[in-house]
C-alpha cells in the first residue's frame, strides 16, 4: 500500500514537473515575441503546406497579420502563465493544445510533403505533436493543487484511503 501511495505522489509530482516545463516553454516563446519588434509569424504562414494551408495564407494579409500575430503571442503567454502558476491550467492546457494542433496542421511531418521553415526532419511526429499529445496529459491530470496557485485555493478535504490520482 505505501508503495502504491508513493507512485501515486511521484506521479503527481512528475505531471507537475511537466507541467512547469511545458508553462515555460510557451511563456517565453510568447515573452520573445513581444520583445522582438522584427517578429512576425507572416514567415510561418506563407510556407504553410498542410490541409488548411488556404487559411493560413489567408492570415497573411496585411488587414489581418497584425491580428494573428497578438492573437499568438496572447495565446502563448495565457498557456505559459497558467501552466507555470498551476491555476486555470485545464484551459491552459486547451489552448495550448489548440495552438499546437494549429502549429501542426501548418507544417504537418507528412513525408510526401517537403519541410519548409521547421527545425530537423520529421515523420509524422514532430515536437510540436508531442507537446500537444503532453498537454492533453496536463489537462486530464491537472496538478495546480499539488503545485501551483490551485493548491492556495483548495478546499481542505480528509485524505482517504481510496484517494486516486
Amino acid at each position: 500500500m505505501m508503495d502504491e501511495t508513493k507512485r501515486k505522489w511521484e506521479l503527481k509530482h512528475s505531471i507537475a514537473l511537466l507541467r512547469v516545463a511545458i508553462g515555460w516553454h510557451f511563456l517565453y516563446e510568447g515573452i520573445v515575441k513581444i520583445y522582438n519588434p522584427d517578429w512576425s509569424s507572416f514567415g510561418y504562414l506563407i510556407t504553410a503546406q498542410g490541409p488548411l494551408k488556404p487559411l493560413f495564407w489567408a492570415l497573411t494579409d496585411d488587414a489581418v497579420i497584425g491580428w494573428a500575430d497578438t492573437l499568438n503571442w496572447m495565446a502563448l503567454m495565457f498557456v505559459g502563465v497558467t501552466l507555470v502558476l498551476g491555476f486555470l491550467e485545464r484551459w491552459g492546457a486547451l489552448v495550448g493544445m489548440f495552438l499546437l494542433a494549429l502549429y501542426y496542421m501548418a507544417h504537418p511531418a507528412l513525408p510526401w510533403l517537403q519541410q519548409l521553415n521547421v527545425e530537423g526532419s520529421y515523420w509524422f511526429v514532430n515536437k510540436n505533436l508531442i507537446e500537444l499529445i503532453a498537454c492533453l496529459v496536463l489537462y486530464q491530470f491537472p496538478t495546480g493543487q499539488v503545485f501551483g496557485l490551485s493548491y492556495l485555493f483548495r478546499k481542505k478535504h480528509k485524505i482517504t484511503k481510496t484517494e486516486t490520482l
